[in-house]
Formats: structure tokens, C-alpha cells, sequence
């Protein structure tokens, strides 16, 4: 049995992909590969929505799977690089193996 509802599953997917653009376009920091990247944008669906009216229309908004750059109009960034940071914080402790 696979984790979530297809709500939950979203969510998870769309904060991913916004971190990792988050990540490249203001941190520099290439988080994952490009085929990691492409994957989850290629499966993001616009059409499920995920409990967060504000971010759900934003993403049906400005999200394009084929750059980064929508990142810079985030409503939520400071969230994100929250999210960011504990991740970092992960992979120094663990080792980029673990993360």
C-alpha cells in the first residue's frame, strides 16, 4: 500500500518541486538531478487540489514544469526556505547518502 491520499501525495509533491526550485534559483544549490526534477514536475497535477486554496490556485497560476524561475513570485518563500534549511541541516548530518 503506497503513503497518502492523492490530496496528501500532491501537497508532498508540489512543496518537493518548490524547494528544489527554491534551492536553484535563489540558494544556488542544486538539490536534486535533472531527471529527479523532471519526473515529479511531469507528475505534478494541477487539476488535484491539496487543502491550500491559495497555493493551489498560485501553482495552476505560475507553475511551469520546464524552469525554476516561477519560484520568485512564491507566496509562501520564507516557508520554503524553512524547508530548505532542514534539509540542508539533514544532509550534513546524515551524509548525502542518507538524505
Amino acid at each position: 500500500m503506497s503513503w497518502g491520499t492523492p490530496e496528501e501525495v500532491e501537497r508532498r509533491r508540489r512543496i518537493l518541486v518548490a524547494v528544489w526550485a527554491y534551492a536553484y534559483e535563489v540558494m544556488n544549490d542544486q538539490l536534486v538531478g535533472d531527471d529527479v526534477w523532471q519526473a515529479e514536475c511531469d507528475a505534478i497535477n494541477l487539476d488535484q487540489e491539496t487543502g491550500h486554496d491559495l497555493l493551489d490556485f498560485w501553482f495552476s497560476e505560475n507553475f511551469d514544469p520546464s524552469t525554476g524561475s516561477w519560484v520568485n513570485s512564491h507566496p509562501e518563500k520564507d516557508g520554503l526556505h524553512r524547508v530548505y534549511m532542514r534539509m540542508k541541516n539533514r544532509e550534513q548530518s546524515r551524509g548525502p547518502e542518507e538524505f
